[in-house]
């Protein structure tokens, strides 16, 4: 769904309790995930996992629905306070045979050898992250007044009518 088509569409399509038809917007396949061995030392590989739907691949970009937008920032958040500020440096949770160059410093749970010494500045002329611009987040506009949302008008029974009717069955 294009903003263009968000816009337009029929109901707030980034209210949580809406669901896009796959009739109307068919599933994209964008990759696989594959659980292929049962965890090894499981506190290591499982109770320090940090799972968030920050960590995007470049050219996919989260959308504006206002969950997601909260959850973008708390769970990271909630990573820091669980595991602590150096947590995406442990083993589980670095991506796949690369490096974590950011600047933070020292802390609990640093595992990877302080980042040697490398500056804690940017810019720098050094090894530290370089900006990208290809993957540089798009913009969007946006319309209307800063107020309370009245969401008295909205449809909220067309949707659950054709659930009830056209995907449950007498069992169900």
């Amino acid at each position: 769904m294009t903003f263009k088509q968000a816009e337009e569409f029929r109901f707030n399509p980034f209210d949580l309790t809406k669901i896009w038809s796959h009739a109307e917007f068919p599933l994209i396949p964008v990759g696989r995930l594959v659980v292929n061995k049962n965890p090894r030392n499981y506190f290591a590989e499982v109770e320090q996992i940090a799972f968030s739907p920050a960590h995007l691949v470049p050219g996919i970009e989260p959308s504006p629905d206002k969950m997601l937008q909260g959850r973008l920032f708390s769970y990271n958040d909630t990573h820091r306070h669980r595991l602590g500020a150096n947590w995406d440096q442990i083993p589980v949770n670095c991506p796949y045979r690369a490096a974590v160059r950011n600047y933070q410093r020292d802390g609990p749970m640093n595992v990877m050898g302080n980042q040697a010494g490398a500056p804690n500045y940017f810019p720098n002329s050094f090894t530290g992250p370089n900006v990208d611009r290809r993957w540089k987040q798009g913009s969007f506009g946006t319309t209307g007044d800063v107020d309370r949302y009245n969401s008295a008008d909205e449809d909220d029974f067309t949707q659950v009518g054709e659930f009830w009717r056209k995907v449950l069955s007498e069992e169900e």
